[in-house]
């Protein structure tokens, strides 16, 4: 009886992981049909992101009336907009992924868009939606000089662009206080960092305080009388704490919360009620500390109707009556829902990805190990479905972006696809990851293909010493950063895969800082502190930059890369393929035209992902 009913389960398991590998490669990365859900400020239309001609554009859901799409882009999705009053839309859109964003309104009646930033070559980035003032938001451009953004003002209703603060020569940030002023700025020489206070709109600066770039202190928001305002601050710590310091005396008033074994970055609150709301974290999960009895009871309440699912509120009306909250896991994209509060009811906007059941998808489980100089190394393991007790797994080890990033627990639609497909994935926050404190972040200082690519491959011993991973199936996988990392493994420990994918990475150290983008320049001394001068470090960089050592490499390489690529040049790709082909090794390389660093049409990610999984099927099953 009992051998049969392992037979059952094991049928069950198989017959389970066999569904999930009958789900096309499309279902993965195709766009969501409704997604980017966001609520005007009168709470009566709904705004959302669907697709047209194959990339998402806006559409409009007002109560008894049919959808309106008010968006025609046929060239790139659209990634995000915002509301400007109850009958306007913004949103941001760059050029075949070359990072220079247009601003762009959408008037709702008449459904006409309009580029209200139509120069070339210039970066827009938002600095305040100024919620409270329809025709008006405050834009940072680099249109005076490509290294230095100053901040415009912008009527929305007549296109006007008024200088509001020019920056005198190292300002990197700008922070308003709760009338739509600029009373802070962010000054960096490359290295130091100085904070600059106006005690009133357009008074003059003065210098509050100095940082060397390894403190963080980053002002988030002003408390609500404009006098004070609050941080994420690791002065004094290792790792940062939310804060509320007083320009007046130049010293932090309260810690207003801080953890012991992360950073705490972001603090919400409520526009309405002029309070703040919860501080956000990330352990092994995202996690939430409410100081506001109202937030508390309200994420809870909607935890309670959505068990099983982190509960995230998106948007809100003007009055905080209805919200727009997204329910999701590890196992699903999840899904929208309107929520009116006085009420209580929770109404389904949309399943976002209906076609990849969560019951099919695999469990992300976080994972700890020791580098070999004894740090604890963050991760996530993912084993097929079916195969969590299995050994000797064929693997991709996925090192992240950044690389002063991390990767996190959540639906992950290329993990979930490689699981699918009968192989673990691993993913590790190597030394330098965020979150983790300023000593594991320095810890990756000048260690670009040194002691950070030991954590990568000491997560592949570790695998192996586990049982998890068949150490003649391993192949390494990432993008930018994590293409570096790929690249770097493959020079460094080529004995450890059997074959690697680059996803605009980095091949040259010395002509990757070279070529960055115009305004990246002010952080260029911080840089060669973090990764290495040019000059002074000739020889590091020059041991850390694969394409000098492609004599080392023995698996095979796939790489991808973006023509337009403003992070990563081309070139760093063009290197590595080129120094392989006069080796005479072959290697397969994928351009795509109309991209940047990455692939952000739904197409392209079709023909990247579809190679990605005929290369690993040839050498991992």
């Amino acid at each position: 009886m009992q051998k049969q009913i392992l037979t059952a389960l094991a049928a069950s398991l198989l017959a389970g992981s066999a569904l999930a590998a009958d789900i096309p490669l499309r279902d993965f990365f195709r766009n969501a049909e409704q997604s980017g859900f966001s609520l005007s400020p009168d709470g009566q239309s709904v705004a959302f992101l669907s697709p047209w001609e194959s990339r998402k554009n806006i559409v409009v859901r007002r109560q008894g009336k049919p959808d309106q799409r008010v968006t025609a882009i046929k060239d790139r999705d659209l990634s995000g907009y915002f509301w400007k009053g109850n009958d306007r839309l913004v949103y941001v859109k760059d050029n075949a992924g070359d990072e220079n964003f247009h601003l762009y309104s959408v008037d709702l009646a008449s459904g006409e868009s309009k580029d209200l930033t139509p120069f070339p070559g210039v970066r827009v980035d938002i600095v305040d939606g100024l919620v409270d003032r329809d025709d008006e938001l405050l834009v940072q451009m680099n249109k005076r000089n490509p290294e230095l953004f100053d901040v415009y003002r912008v009527n929305l209703k007549t296109g006007e662009l008024k200088l509001e603060a020019e920056n005198p020569g190292k300002v990197a940030g700008w922070l308003t206080d709760h009338d739509g002023n600029i009373r802070l700025a962010i000054e960096s020489d490359g290295v130091n960092n100085t904070v600059l206070y106006r005690d009133e709109p357009g008074g003059p600066f003065r210098k509050l305080f100095t940082t060397n770039f390894r403190e963080n202190f980053t002002p988030l928001f002003f408390t609500f009388d404009n006098q004070r305002f609050y941080a994420a601050s690791s002065l004094g710590r290792d790792k940062a704490a939310i804060v509320e310091y007083d320009p007046k005396t130049g010293k932090e008033v309260r810690e207003v919360y801080a953890r012991q074994d992360v950073d705490v970055a972001g603090l919400g609150f409520s526009h309405k009620r002029k309070v703040i709301t919860c501080a956000d974290f990330e352990t092994d999960k995202p996690g939430r500390q409410c100081f506001d009895a109202q937030s508390e009871a309200l994420l809870s309440g909607l935890e309670a109707k959505l068990p099983g699912y982190q509960v995230d509120i998106t948007s809100s009306n003007r009055d905080e009556t209805r919200f727009i909250v997204t329910a999701w896991n590890d196992r699903t994209r999840g899904k929208s829902y309107l929520y009116d509060k006085s009420s209580g009811k929770l109404e389904l906007l949309a399943e976002l990805a209906p076609w990849l059941p969560e019951d099919k998808m695999a469990v992300m489980k976080p994972i700890q190990y020791q580098s070999r100089d004894g740090l604890t190394i963050n991760g996530y393991l993912t084993l097929p479905q079916g195969k969590e007790d299995a050994k000797g797994l064929p693997v991709i080890i996925n090192p992240h972006g950044g690389p002063w990033y991390r990767d996190s627990w959540h639906f992950n639609p290329e993990v979930q696809f490689f699981a699918s497909r009968g192989w673990a994935v691993l993913q590790m926050n190597f030394r330098g990851s965020t979150g983790y404190g300023r000593q594991f972040w320095e810890a990756s200082f000048k260690e670009w293909g040194g002691k950070m690519q030991d954590d990568v491959s000491d997560g592949v011993d570790w695998l192996v010493k586990q049982g998890v991973a068949d150490p003649k199936k391993v192949c390494i996988y990432g993008g930018s950063y994590g293409g570096y990392a790929t690249l770097s493994g493959i020079t460094k420990t080529p004995e450890l895969y059997r074959c690697a994918v680059d996803y605009v990475g980095v091949s040259n150290l010395f002509t990757f800082m070279k070529t960055i983008p115009p305004y990246w320049k002010p952080f260029l001394d911080s840089m060669y502190e973090m990764v290495g001068n040019p000059e002074k470090d000739k020889d590091l960089l020059r041991e850390r930059s694969p394409v000098f050592h492609v004599d080392r490499i023995q698996s095979p390489l796939l790489v991808l890369q973006g023509a337009k690529d403003p992070r990563v040049n081309i070139n760093e790709s063009n290197q590595i393929v080129d120094a392989l082909k006069k080796r005479g090794v072959e290697v397969e390389y994928i351009v795509k035209d109309n991209e940047g660093h990455g692939f952000h049409n739904e197409e392209n990610r079709f023909a990247a992902y579809g190679a990605m999984e005929q290369f690993f099927k040839k050498y991992l099953d």
